[in-house]
């Protein structure tokens, strides 16, 4: 038996479990790939406060097999990590970091080339531009699976990049192109309206072009990277820590390691353990990291801080929805930011009401982690949780069961260093009753915003029809009240519009 045992490969784990992904079919898996490499140019691009220009073409290359690229104008990827990049799974920047970004486990873009080498036995191929740089480097890609090692098929350098600098990714993949609510179209709407400062632009596989314009200008703030904060860490993590840290005692190693603690938090912690606090971390035996971390999560600290987060703000997702959805009315919210668990995380909801949008009975969703769409397991989402739990009979809307009914959008977004995922395929976040009450908090307040509209709507509407009522009163009046008055017909019929206008403003056909 122990010679049948070997170590399993990430790679190879995945290649035989992709739909942990999102490459569970083929209409999902073209989804997933370009989500991927959107996302991934979305962060490289704010990551230098460059305005995003993104380029998404599908042509298809056989019986449901296609091939997609994505081209950006970020500031390009260095040659030497291209093949690591691409070619080898769990390998990223941002997995240590505690900084909100929308890729964060090195795992999405080489997963969609494992896709892409499992379905159609291609490589990837990259184009990298770095800024300031004149050759563009071409690479193309395969994965080692049971090393989890990039071979690099080819490796030169081609003709100018359309761009001035950025990255192209082109894969050939098992997948079919549709239409409709699971769609590429789809999920680049949701992203346009997430992203308003970003220009998206799609061409299909019939050659048919959509452009997702940029109507601002403005990108929101860059999140800064912080510190473990001791209420979020856990027992293994700390035994980590404590082990590869250079601080000589283990006051300097928490004033060091964590955020928030300083000299006087350090010496309150110290107190309620028996440890002096000069002793090297390195000599702690494992009970007395345990009583440590007790007195650290039991120690009243300050929040963590909170620019490492980047929220849209309220007027760029009002921009996004009147941008792609066109409503009479749209109202948004940006919650202060909460923590849970040691990790800051910050709530936004919006509504967009009428106009454009269509009332299909039930309301419409729009949920987002870190400005991704999420487009699959609705059901099992924090976000729907929190619009079910919310009575929408309070804010003008009728309800079926617990579904709020009207030409109505609601959207949610997490923003945090911390997003917990139901999955790997991050499609849904976790009903965390924390988290769960927050969003609550969130539409409730967009929920007040919207029923002052509908309400002053109905209001115009009665106002309306009073004044429709009594002009034909007037009219009928008029000949009578002039005979007795012994004045003008026409005049008496202008006093009694003037009249109307003064109370009533004016017609509806005005």
């Amino acid at each position: 038996m122990a010679e049948q045992h070997r170590e399993i490969s990430v790679a190879e784990f995945f290649e035989k479990n992709r739909h942990l992904l999102g490459f569970s079919n083929p209409q999902k898996a073209i989804i997933t790939c370009i989500k991927e490499a959107v996302d991934n140019a979305l962060d490289a691009c704010e990551e230098e406060n460059i305005l995003p220009e993104i380029h998404v073409t599908i042509d298809e290359v056989g019986d449901e097999k296609l091939r997609w690229q994505v081209k950006d104008n970020a500031v390009g990827i260095d040659k030497d990590v291209i093949p690591n990049i691409f070619g080898k799974l769990l390998y990223g920047s941002k997995f240590h970091k505690l900084q909100q970004s929308r890729g964060q486990q090195g795992i999405g873009i080489s997963a969609a080339g494992l896709y892409a080498q499992l379905t159609t036995g291609n490589p990837v191929k990259i184009y990298s531009k770095k800024k300031g740089n004149e050759d563009t480097h071409m690479f193309k890609v395969r994965i080692d699976t049971q090393e989890n090692e990039p071979e690099i098929i080819e490796d030169r350098i081609v003709d100018d990049y359309e761009f001035e600098h950025g990255t192209s990714i082109e894969m050939d993949v098992e997948a079919k192109y549709t239409r409709g609510h699971h769609s590429v179209k789809n999920y680049l709407k949701h992203t346009a309206i997430m992203n308003p400062y970003a220009r998206i632009v799609l061409t299909e596989p019939d050659g048919n072009t959509i452009e997702f314009p940029r109507v601002s200008k403005d990108l929101p703030p860059q999140p800064k990277e912080i510190k473990p904060h001791p209420h979020g860490v856990e027992l293994g993590v700390l035994m980590r820590m404590i082990r590869n840290t250079d601080s000589r005692t283990i006051k300097s190693f928490m004033q060091n390691e964590f955020t928030r603690v300083g000299r006087t938090s350090a010496d309150d912690i110290i107190e309620k353990t028996e440890l002096s606090g000069k002793e090297r971390p390195s000599t702690l035996e494992k009970d007395q990291m345990e009583t440590l971390l007790e007195a650290m999560q039991s120690t009243n600290l300050q929040n963590p801080p909170t620019n490492c987060l980047s929220p849209i703000g309220e007027d760029l997702l009002e921009r996004g929805l009147k941008k792609e959805l066109n409503p009479e009315f749209v109202a948004s919210v940006t919650r202060k930011p909460s923590v849970y668990r040691g990790n800051p995380y910050q709530i936004e909801a919006a509504i967009a009401y009428g106009g454009d949008i269509k009332n299909e009975g039930t309301y419409n969703v729009l949920r987002y982690a870190n400005k991704v769409p999420l487009l699959y397991k609705k059901s099992s989402c924090a976000t729907t949780k929190a619009i079910r739990d919310t009575d929408w009979s309070r804010y003008g809307l009728s309800e079926s069961g617990e579904r709020p009914q009207g030409p109505v959008y609601i959207l949610i977004h997490m923003a945090s260093v911390w997003v917990p995922f139901t999955s790997e395929g991050k499609e849904a976040i976790a009903n965390y009753p924390e988290i769960v009450k927050e969003m609550k908090l969130a539409v409730q307040d967009v929920g007040r915003k919207m029923k002052r509209h509908i309400s002053q709507k109905r209001k115009e509407k009665v106002r309306r029809k009073k004044r429709k009522k009594l002009n034909a009163y007037g009219q009928i009046l008029a000949p009578s009240l002039a005979r007795l008055a012994g004045s003008d017909e026409q005049q008496i019929q202008e006093n009694l519009t003037e009249m109307l206008h003064d109370e009533y403003g004016e017609p509806e056909d005005a």
